[in-house]
């Protein structure tokens, strides 16, 4: 069992990470802008309301956990999602080393996934309003790629389509190229991504680096 905080626990990556976690016996601090949103109840289970954007509350947070998990999202639809984004994560990693955590597992994004050298994110492909934050999620890989020494951290992108589905514990994992299947679709259920992440906790084989999952 671990001690652990999702960051963005209320969300639609991080409820599916709550629910997993719990399930496999973890103690989870979930920390979310709107708490009332986390309905469940479970002993092991403490919800926080938490502001990402003050590394110092982030470190009062997290304090003297084993790992955090950051699924933090400004919204889809927030105006201000790309400056959100970039100002978030730096504060969520110093917030982290400042509590002593060693280990920070991030919800990526696909657009910096790689199809033939080239990213998903410049071939046209991602609708207008998503790019700001697949653009800021890249820039934040890039970042901790080059600077980031000290937190053990993994970036976890997921397929370029993730939806409710089931959960099957069946999926291949990648590095920096987007996972197809036999049809060329890139997808995965929410459910299973929840699952290899929750894995990556309790057995890390990823370290300082990027990692994505598909069917």
């Amino acid at each position: 069992m671990k001690n652990i905080a999702i960051i963005g626990a209320s969300g639609f990556v991080g409820s599916a990470l709550l629910k997993e976690a719990l399930n496999r016996g973890h103690r989870v601090t979930a920390i979310a802008r709107n708490p009332e949103k986390i309905t469940i109840d479970h002993p092991n289970l403490i919800i926080r309301r938490g502001d990402v954007m003050n590394p110092d509350t982030v470190k009062e947070l997290v304090e003297g956990l084993d790992a955090v998990i950051s699924a933090y999202n400004p919204g889809w639809t927030n105006p201000e999602l790309y400056r959100d984004t970039m100002k978030a994560y730096p504060s969520i990693l110093e917030g982290c080393k400042k509590a002593g955590v060693k280990r920070l597992l991030i919800v990526g994004g696909a657009g910096s996934l790689l199809i033939n050298g080239v990213r998903l994110i410049d071939m046209g492909v991602l609708e207008e309003t998503i790019l700001p934050g697949a653009k800021a999620l890249a820039e934040i890989l890039y970042s901790l790629r080059e600077n980031e020494k000290e937190i053990d951290w993994v970036f976890f992108s997921p397929a370029a389509n993730v939806a409710p589905g089931e959960r099957t514990g069946k999926y291949r994992l990648g590095k920096d190229n987007l996972v197809t299947d036999a049809e060329g679709e890139s997808k995965i259920s929410v459910q299973d991504y929840a699952v290899a992440m929750i894995d990556e906790l309790e057995v890390p084989q990823h370290h300082f680096e990027r990692f994505t999952i598909g069917y």
